[in-house]
């Protein structure tokens, strides 16, 4: 495991600690679980953009004038 030097904020810092006591855990814990989640929470939204994308260049709809719910309604 690799080891990595932060500079935080005297008040974050001490809120972590705070935070890891409560938890029973340690700072250090804390952060690699936080960077953990972020860097899930990121692939899943790239992956999602990416499926969007891919159906969005599959559409066949030529509209190329912004639309708005009225509009919508009309051409029900």
């Amino acid at each position: 495991m690799a080891n990595l030097t932060l500079s935080l904020d005297d008040a974050l810092l001490r809120r972590a600690r705070e935070a890891a006591l409560r938890e029973n855990t340690s700072v250090n814990s804390l952060v690699r679980e936080f960077l953990s989640r972020y860097m899930q929470s990121r692939s899943r939204r790239l992956k999602a953009l990416e499926a969007f994308e891919a159906v969005a260049s599959a559409s066949q709809s030529a509209s190329q004038a912004p639309w708005c719910r009225e509009s919508l309604h009309d051409n029900a």
